[in-house]
């Protein structure tokens, strides 16, 4: 994937310029797509693991896939937000995509940036498919609220470890079972919410993640093309 990877400058958010980065695919693509960075004070970036991995399942299908850093990240101007600040960030990276490729847009997102992507997202006419990997449900004794999600008519993929602390299958199930539109749940075996390994399955599970998602974005947008 590093072959085809620019440096973009000109995406800028409210709050300033976002550092990001663009992996070109193809020039007669049918699809863009974004994928959006874990919870910033802990550490979150575009370069986490599950994004890039993310990033690299997308590209399969030659995709132009933007990854970018939410405000004050890396070189991101601005401050972390606690959420509003970066729902907008995420509305500017498909307003750049809109203005750049005029396509429709695949929008996925892990952990926090799955919750921002798809509150940014959600009846947005421009995304044509939603991807939350590690869709947090339940954290630090809280729930997360979804009514929001009533106005998720594209199809829906929630990609998540079957050993997730933050989304047990129960609660997860009883979130989005009622979501509109097609929505796919894929509970990956022997992995965490970082899609590493648990006790008896220590090894990374990041690959199946990136197959699920292959699989499922061939399946909708791509039928015919090889998804390995």
């Amino acid at each position: 994937m590093a072959a085809n990877i620019l440096t973009v400058e000109d995406l800028r958010g409210p709050a300033g310029m976002l550092e990001a980065l663009l992996n070109v695919g193809d020039a007669d693509a049918k699809y863009c797509a974004v994928v959006c960075h874990p919870h910033p004070p802990s550490g979150g970036t575009m370069h986490t693991k599950v994004v890039y991995h993310a990033a690299k399942a997308l590209s399969h299908f030659g995709v132009p896939v933007l990854r970018f850093n939410f405000r004050g990240v890396g070189r991101s101007e601005g401050v972390h937000d606690n959420g509003p600040g970066e729902i907008e960030d995420v509305r500017a990276a498909l307003d750049w995509l809109e203005q750049k490729y005029s396509r429709p847009i695949l929008l996925a997102g892990f952990s926090f940036g799955a919750n921002i992507s798809f509150r940014a997202g959600c009846g947005d006419p421009r995304v044509a498919g939603l991807v939350g990997i590690g869709m947090p449900v339940e954290a630090g004794g809280r729930r997360y609220s979804y009514e929001f999600m009533e106005q998720c008519t594209a199809p829906k993929l929630f990609l998540t470890g079957a050993e997730d602390p933050f989304a047990p299958r129960a609660l997860m199930e009883d979130v989005f079972r009622n979501a509109p539109g097609e929505t796919q749940m894929q509970w990956i075996d022997g992995a965490e919410h970082f899609f590493m390994g648990v006790p008896g399955s220590p090894a990374p599970k990041l690959d199946k993640m990136g197959a699920a998602l292959r699989e499922w974005v061939g399946a909708r947008y791509f039928p015919g093309i090889p998804v390995d």
